[in-house]
């Protein structure tokens, strides 16, 4: 545990930073818990942190404490709208590394247009949870290798699904696959929480422009759809351009705005 007393203005006492376990802090005014930080590791491999204070200063001083014990770089996520969160890491030396959008997706075919669509010649869609699982993670080590020696996975949505180590495909049964002859082409991956989430639609390099992610998209709105669901929601990166013109093209809208930042 490590404490690191400060003069905050907070009460008389002095407000004691203290690590409670390897990756948690709590900011403390005369035995008061005015905030909380803690820092994970995504399953990209960066390393994220996050604060949850009841003051300006208790704030700060986190923001202080935790990078310092903490090897960089250091990445945090905030909601766009929530200006003062945002000063606060910027006040903390955090500078806007990528913006991402969140879409609202309609699931109906005739509101997306999507209800004549059909994959390209040779291809068929494997609707979740009937996918082969070794050919699933074959497909998806490969598109992942391609993505990191282009833009680099991190230009990707954020991944915050918990999984074990190594392994990318938390659970199987939610991807649907497109397959060809060969083996499978791409991927979509839905989960339904609070409420379904398209968390990424991926193709091989040398199959794209074919209509397969149209097609692995139209498949998985209208699955949505016949179970009532109205919408889906999504994040896109600001600077990928194809996947906004994919979402945009089928009627969806964007509803906010994430910040990802880096110290």
């Amino acid at each position: 545990m490590n404490a690191k007393p400060f003069a905050s203005g907070l009460s008389e006492n002095a407000v004691v930073i203290t690590r409670v376990a390897d990756r948690q802090w709590h900011a403390l005014d005369d035995d008061l818990v005015v905030g909380r930080g803690h820092a994970e590791h995504r399953p990209d491999g960066r390393l994220f942190v996050s604060i949850d204070a009841w003051h300006d200063a208790a704030f700060d001083r986190l923001a202080e404490v935790m990078p310092a014990q903490l090897p960089a770089p250091l990445y945090t996520v905030v909601d766009e709208a929530d200006a003062e969160l945002t000063a606060g890491w910027r006040r903390a030396g955090f500078t806007v590394r990528r913006r991402e959008w969140e879409y609202v997706v309609p699931t109906d075919p005739q509101v997306t247009g999507l209800e004549a669509v059909l994959p390209p010649s040779g291809v068929t869609i494997v609707p979740a949870g009937r996918a082969d699982e070794g050919l699933l993670r074959a497909v998806d080590r490969a598109i992942r290798e391609e993505v990191e020696a282009s833009v680099g996975w991190q230009s990707m949505p954020a991944e915050v699904i918990p999984r074990p180590e190594g392994d990318t495909i938390v659970d199987p049964s939610k991807y649907a696959v497109a397959a060809g002859t060969q083996g499978y082409l791409g991927l979509i991956r839905v989960v339904r929480a609070k409420r379904p989430r398209i968390g990424l639609v991926a193709v091989r390099a040398g199959e794209q422009r074919r209509g397969i992610a149209r097609a692995l998209l139209a498949h998985a709105l209208e699955t949505l759809h016949r179970s009532g669901c109205a919408a889906a929601w999504t994040e896109v990166n600001e600077s990928n351009q194809p996947a906004s013109a994919l979402f945009e093209g089928v009627g969806a809208r964007p509803m906010s705005s994430n910040l990802e930042l880096v110290r």
